[in-house]
């Protein structure tokens, strides 16, 4: 999906892209200010440097050295270069990004089918894999949801 954007999808007003997914299927998804400034810089500083590598002109976003649109391998190769580079484990792939994404969303109290609106899933049993529950979140939903689950008191003992 990253590959397939194009700087008119892009809203930085607003910290939105419109995303083309399986079936050439569109929706929004939401990006926050750390991104946006992140995309201003490249968009200012990078990309016009990558373009000047290339006769052509190119609308997408995100170019490789030859100032052409970076192929799902070249975001594969640059995103495993990224990793390494923040030490995450040998298991990191690129999927394990929609996975955090989902899982912090849920950790952090969201709805499930707005996680599921946000993936882009069809069906809301896509989005149920991502429904397993950390043990510190079910210990603190515990914690605050159960009377018994509250310290004794000085009455209690």
């Amino acid at each position: 999906e990253v590959v397939s954007i194009r700087v008119r999808d892009l809203d930085l007003a607003r910290g939105e892209v419109r995303v083309t997914g399986k079936g050439e299927k569109q929706r929004v998804a939401l990006f926050g200010t750390p991104c946006i400034s992140a995309l201003k810089r490249y968009l200012a500083d990078g990309r016009p440097d990558l373009l000047k590598a290339s006769d052509e002109s190119s609308d997408a976003l995100f170019l490789n050295r030859n100032g052409t649109s970076l192929g799902e391998r070249g975001a594969r190769a640059r995103l495993n270069e990224t990793a390494v580079r923040a030490e995450l484990p040998a298991a990191f792939h690129p999927h394990t990004l929609r996975h955090s994404f989902a899982t912090h969303l849920l950790d952090g109290g969201a709805d499930l089918r707005v996680v599921q609106e946000l993936l882009g899933h069809e069906s809301l049993g896509t989005t149920q894999v991502y429904t397993h529950v950390s043990t510190a979140r079910l210990r603190g939903l515990y914690a605050s949801a159960h009377p018994r689950a509250r310290r004794a008191t000085k009455r209690d003992a």
